[in-house]
Parts: structure tokens; C-alpha cells; sequence
């Protein structure tokens, strides 16, 4: 507690009539004796999480410790020191449920985990157990999206089936009469001119009374809004309000830095997946398969199959260094240049990754990248494969499964002129060809020698039945590859997986 000086004098009636006016800290600074001004009647109390700590007066105190007699005197429970301490005490204690709860925001690194940190977070502040978030960005770049507290799919539709102008978040998105600000609707039974169809959802699902704010920020603009639900009728007291207000406009803040970063990465791999085949070829005596994930920040692995002359087929992936829109960009040049190698001289790998090295060197000396072509003539089932310093073709049969023997060679663009012999090798029928790149080996968390064996485990275990399917033996080596989902958000690695079956 804090220890205020016998010698200053507050009259309780003067501080009680002042508070209504200004702050704890001023009521009492007016009233005591002109001095220097220390630590407790500063003008401007320090900032907590970046919060205005412009808190009004908790509506609960804390109850002062008891005397013990014949101890030296303290203040009487009603005295005015007591009375500044109790209210300085519930200041300090809002300022410290306000940082913690932001704190807890700022460590959302998604903004679905961030809307229903700000639902749990609203509702303790104001007292609810249910409540929505309705996220309708006002620029009309979306996402658009709602999300319950306690309220199922079934639940959110039944509320969605109430005229729009009717609802609290609906006048506050559209901008009607009375959405600039908060709505409070305290008991909706006893409210008068309430829409029929929601005093029905409303009995349906059983709330009385809702709050709802704007979810907005000065950067950030309307993003949407936020809506508690109450199980009785009830609303939230002047304190609780604005403390919700004042975690509610650093949410949105939060929320449009994370909706920046999750458009940004949602662009990044649309440009990625467009300069990658939309759709993979039809040829004779041969079956296609491909799976590919780019990672958050968008990086250089890509795949490649295209029909070439003699009814023939060429399969390629490969690698880019780097992340980002500069990797992006430099695996479509790669991948575009390598489609006119493999049709001008597509029968000797060797010539095409040459060729390719010989531009990458020229045209953009500081980037390496590593590269596999296959020349495949399916009605012989003979396959034709040059590498240059990327992982080796995992050949999957009914009697073997085994990683083709490719020469050992260097990146693209690591040495001053790029060599190295092909590798010929006859495919029995219904055996498949799997051309990977690095990033499934990596997103293992493995070291190198125990992501491939347990690559080459994952195939070798197919079912027969699999085995006879490219996509289903696709799918079963990257469950079985990474148990924990190849979409896993902390995997900055792109992840490509070419399967061709020959009949």
C-alpha cells in the first residue's frame, strides 16, 4: 500500500465531488498544499502495453488491512488517505488486466487465433459468456468472415437470418443510425420496436441482452465488430466499457497489421502457384501426379511436365535459393527457360541443364539453384535424367523401391562451367517415378540420412492398391513423410512432389 503523509490534508466530501470531474491523481493534487510534485501527484502516469491509462475510478475497491491494538494509529477505512490508496489500488489493477491481456493478443501470430483472443479477452472485461466477431473490412479487400464464442456453425446462421439493419453489428458495418460507436442493448424482450425474428433466434439460442463495439483503429480503418451476448439482461458499467474500448482499438490496430500480412502471403502464393502448370498433361502409357505447398514467405521450388516430339515427356523440378518475390520471380524465368531447352534438345538432359546453367550464370550471377530433368519415353518406359545438385529420384515398384544412382554434381551457377553425365534406367510396368524436391526432406526436422530413409519407409510401405494410383501414393508418402501436416504454418520450406506412373 501505498504511504501517504500525515501532513496532507484531502476532505473526503471535496475528493468524492471532485472524481467525477478528473482523475484520482488531480483531485488529490488540487487539494493538498502547494510542494514539489513527486512520484504519486505526477501529472502524467506512465503508459502500460501502450495503453492510455485514462482509467476512471474501479466501481470495486479493496478492502484496507485491519489495525491491530495498540499499534500506532493508521487511517480510518473511510479516511481520505485509505480512500486514495483503495482507488489508486483498482487503477493500477485495471492498467495490469490490460496489459496482460494484450500482451496475449500480440503473441497471435494468425488472425483467426487473434479474433478469438479478442472474443475471450472482450467478454471477461465486460462480463459475457457468448459473443461474435463479424470481420467485414471497409475497403472491400476482405477476408470477410465470422467467428463465435460459444456459438456453433448452426448458431451463427440462425443470427444471420435476422435482418441485417436489425442487428447491433449489422447497424455498426453498414453504417446506419446509432453504429458510430458502442450499442448496448440491455434487456432485447423489453426493448421496444425489436424485430420479431430476433426476439425469436434470441429465445432460440437463449441470450437477453447484447454489447457490441466497432472494431477500428486510426490506421486501420472500420474492420469490422464485436458483439458480447448476455445469458440475462445485463450491461457492462462505465468502468468495464472503457476498459473494453480501450483493448478493443488496440485489437484492431493488431488485427489489420496481421490481415496485411496474411494478404501479402496469400498473394505471394497465388503468383507461385500461377507460374507453376495449371494442369498436367495427358500422355500416352504414363500417369501424372503433383503436390506442391509454398511456404509463408514464398519461395523458388517448382515442377514441371510437358509433352515434347516422338510422343516423349519431360519432367523437371528444381530449386531457387532465396524467399520472397525476387525467388518467385527467378524460378518462373528458370522454369520458362527450361521449357524451350527441353523442346529445342529435350533427349540429352545433359545439353538442357547445361543450356540453363549458361543463363542463369549470365543473367543473374548472384542466384544458384539446383535443377532435375527426366527425358521419358513412355512406350519404352526408359527414362533419361540429368541432375544438378538435387536430390535423386525415388524409383517405387511391387518388387523394389530404390533411389536412382544419379552422378554426384554442383548447384547451377556454383562453378564457372556445369558438367556432369546422364543416367539411363528402364522402369518395369506399373512402377512410378517420384521427383521431389529438398523442402520434403527438410520439413521433416530430420538430418539428411534419416529424412531419406524415412522417405524411401513411406513408399516402401504403400499399400498395392496405392502403388497403382499416382495421386494416392502422393498423398500417402507426405502423411507418412510429415505426420504433422504438410500445411503447417511454421514451415518456412516450399515442399514438391512429382509422381509419374508408367503402364
Amino acid at each position: 500500500m501505498l504511504d501517504i503523509p500525515s501532513r496532507v490534508r484531502v476532505h473526503v466530501e471535496t475528493l468524492l465531488a471532485a472524481q467525477n470531474h478528473m482523475g484520482v491523481c488531480d483531485a488529490f493534487e488540487q487539494n493538498a498544499p502547494v510542494r514539489e510534485p513527486d512520484a504519486m501527484n505526477a501529472p502524467h502516469p506512465p503508459k502500460v502495453a501502450g495503453i492510455d491509462s485514462t482509467v476512471p475510478s474501479p466501481a470495486h475497491t479493496v478492502a484496507p488491512a485491519p489495525t491491530a491494538t495498540g499499534t500506532a494509529s493508521v487511517p480510518a477505512p473511510n479516511a481520505p488517505g485509505a480512500l486514495l490508496q483503495d482507488r489508486l489500488a483498482g487503477w493500477v489493477s485495471d492498467l495490469t488486466t490490460l496489459h496482460e491481456l494484450t500482451e496475449r493478443l500480440a503473441r497471435t501470430h494468425s488472425l483467426s487465433d487473434a479474433l478469438q483472443e479478442v472474443l475471450r479477452a472482450g467478454a471477461s472485461l465486460v462480463g459475457a459468456q457468448r459473443g461474435l466477431v463479424v470481420l467485414e473490412p471497409a475497403d472491400g479487400l476482405g477476408p470477410d468472415t465470422t467467428i463465435g464464442l460459444g456459438l456453433g456453425r448452426a448458431d451463427l446462421g440462425q443470427i444471420e437470418t435476422v435482418p441485417r439493419s436489425a442487428l447491433s453489428y449489422g447497424r455498426i458495418l453498414d453504417g446506419l443510425p446509432g453504429g458510430e460507436g458502442a450499442i448496448a442493448q440491455p434487456d432485447l424482450f423489453a426493448e421496444d420496436g425489436l424485430d420479431p425474428r430476433q426476439r425469436e433466434v434470441a429465445a432460440r439460442l437463449g441470450y437477453a441482452a447484447s454489447y457490441a463495439l466497432p472494431l477500428a483503429g486510426r490506421s486501420t480503418g472500420r474492420l469490422g465488430a464485436a458483439v458480447w451476448l448476455y445469458d440475462e439482461p445485463a450491461e457492462p458499467v462505465e468502468r468495464q466499457r472503457h476498459l473494453v474500448g480501450l483493448y478493443v482499438r488496440y485489437a484492431a490496430e493488431h488485427l489489420g497489421r496481421l490481415r496485411e500480412v496474411e494478404h501479402t502471403r496469400a498473394c505471394m502464393a497465388t503468383i507461385a502457384e500461377e507460374l507453376l502448370p495449371a494442369r498436367l498433361p495427358r500422355v500416352a502409357g504414363v500417369q501424372l501426379a503433383a503436390r506442391h505447398r509454398t511456404g509463408p514467405r514464398g519461395g523458388g521450388d517448382w515442377y514441371d511436365a510437358l509433352p515434347l516430339p516422338d510422343a516423349a515427356l519431360g519432367l523437371a523440378v528444381g530449386s531457387v535459393t532465396g524467399a520472397g518475390p525476387s525467388a518467385v520471380a527467378a524460378m518462373g524465368r528458370l522454369r520458362a527457360s527450361l521449357r524451350a531447352y527441353a523442346v529445342m534438345e529435350g533427349e540429352d538432359p545433359v545439353a538442357v541443364l547445361s543450356d540453363l546453367e549458361l543463363l542463369l550464370r549470365l543473367t543473374e550471377p548472384a542466384r544458384s539453384a539446383t535443377a532435375l530433368f527426366a527425358y521419358c519415353e513412355p512406350a519404352l518406359r526408359k527414362i533419361t535424367l540429368a541432375g544438378a545438385g538435387h536430390c535423386p529420384p525415388l524409383l517405387v515398384g511391387a518388387r523394389r523401391t530404390e533411389f536412382v544412382e544419379t552422378s554426384v554434381s554442383a548447384p547451377l551457377g556454383m562453378l564457372a562451367c556445369w558438367e556432369a553425365p546422364s543416367v539411363e534406367l528402364a522402369a518395369e510396368p506399373g512402377e512410378t517415378i517420384l521427383l521431389y524436391t529438398d523442402g520434403l526432406l527438410q520439413r521433416t526436422g530430420d538430418p539428411t540420412d534419416r529424412a531419406f530413409a524415412r522417405l524411401h519407409a513411406a513408399a516402401a510401405g504403400a499399400p498395392k492398391g496405392v502403388r497403382q494410383d499416382p495421386d494416392a501414393l502422393a498423398d500417402h508418402v507426405l502423411r507418412t513423410v510429415l505426420p504433422d501436416g504438410l500445411d503447417r504454418a511454421d514451415s518456412a520450406e516450399d515442399v514438391v512432389l512429382l509422381a509419374a506412373r508408367f503402364d
